[in-house]
């Protein structure tokens, strides 16, 4: 019997919860059977396979802590790399049998993306989060129309497969951006899925080849049957996600959108502005035209946080006073004792911040 094949323990949890910490389980736990944790989510590498010209589909088996998640939801992983443990958000897709198959790109400059797509090998075990987000398929007889580029096919991908399970219920159309053709992901796949499933139709645009007509501002939609109609879930760099919002602006019937880099300043603004946190009896100043995570960072503080992109919500604290602007959309929000996202909102006037 090998370690992929043994059973979980039988003694009882919560006996061993009183016994032992986890940490001190998970050590000794973990050298009969890394998947072995008393609470910590974790998975194996199974397998990895090309997805791309530069992108790599990992394959990944939870073990019993994993609660499982929705289309469209992310996931933060964690990996040890040169005895750090490192973590970075990624949107999986469930396979049949359970597992977790998640595609990455080496981002140049990428610690964590490089060492998936090119060292990571099969045995190698990572740390799970519980998923979140809110890309997800919510009111089962909106007609979509999805937008991804690059790696923003992901939770796409996710959706688009419950979607052919139930039979294609809507009208569905996605738009798939890459540089160049030989960087698309699952293309067999979306293929095999228009053609089983007449509601649904996929338009691949490649800005390298077909330019200057295959950008998101320029690009034709008049294929798309009902647009007003459609709920648009939108993926991909923060430039991309701010271009389609601004395109679709009052022209569909609902917009929402991740973006997996860091996103576009609409109005940088100017000069500094004082805050203040509340808990570490701080004050600071810091510029409009940054993030708070990236002001408080630069300032030597070092706040929780996780995916940056505005989505995990491990950076969020309570606001008692000021104004901030949110760094996508440029929407600004003031109400007391709300929630403020410090990665993807800049300060707009003085604040007070539960930090």
């Amino acid at each position: 019997m090998n370690a992929m094949t043994a059973p979980r323990p039988r003694w009882p949890l919560r006996l061993a919860r009183r016994a032992v910490s986890p940490a001190l389980f998970d050590f000794w736990a973990g050298r009969i059977n890394p998947l072995w944790t008393l609470e910590q989510p974790v998975a194996r590498l199974l397998s990895r396979s090309a997805a791309s010209r530069d992108a790599v589909t990992l394959v990944l088996r939870p073990n019993a802590h994993w609660k499982g998640m929705r289309p469209g939801q992310h996931v933060m992983l964690g990996v040890t790399i040169g005895g750090r443990r490192l973590v970075r958000s990624y949107s999986p897709t469930v396979l049949a049998d359970g597992s977790l198959a998640i595609t990455v790109k080496g981002i140049e400059r990428g610690v964590v993306s490089r060492h998936l797509a090119t060292d990571a090998r099969p045995g190698d075990i990572f740390t799970l989060d519980t998923a979140f987000g809110e890309m997800v398929l919510d009111a089962p007889h909106e007609s979509l129309l999805l937008l991804a580029a690059g790696s923003g096919i992901t939770p796409m991908r996710s959706m688009l497969r419950a979607l052919a399970a139930q039979g294609m219920p809507v009208n569905v159309d996605l738009l798939y951006w890459a540089r160049r053709r030989d960087e698309l992901c699952f293309v067999d796949e979306l293929d095999a899925l228009a053609a089983a499933h007449p509601r649904f139709h996929v338009r691949y645009l490649l800005t390298r080849e077909d330019a200057p007509d295959a950008r998101i501002d320029t690009a034709a939609l008049d294929h798309v049957a009902g647009l007003e109609t459609r709920r648009v879930l939108a993926c991909g760099p923060g430039g991309f996600v701010q271009a389609a919002r601004t395109r679709l602006h009052g022209s569909v019937a609902r917009f929402d959108a991740e973006a997996f880099s860091a996103p576009v300043q609409v109005d940088t603004g100017e000069g500094d502005v004082e805050v203040r946190l509340a808990r570490s009896d701080l004050t600071l100043r810091l510029p409009r035209g940054k993030s708070l995570l990236e002001g408080l960072e630069a300032q030597g503080i070092k706040p929780r946080h996780g995916c940056r992109m505005g989505i995990c919500n491990t950076c969020a604290c309570g606001r008692q006073s000021g104004t901030t602007r949110h760094t996508l959309t440029g929407d600004l929000s003031s109400e007391p004792s709300s929630q403020v996202r410090l990665c993807v909102s800049a300060p707009g006037t003085d604040l007070i911040l539960d930090l």
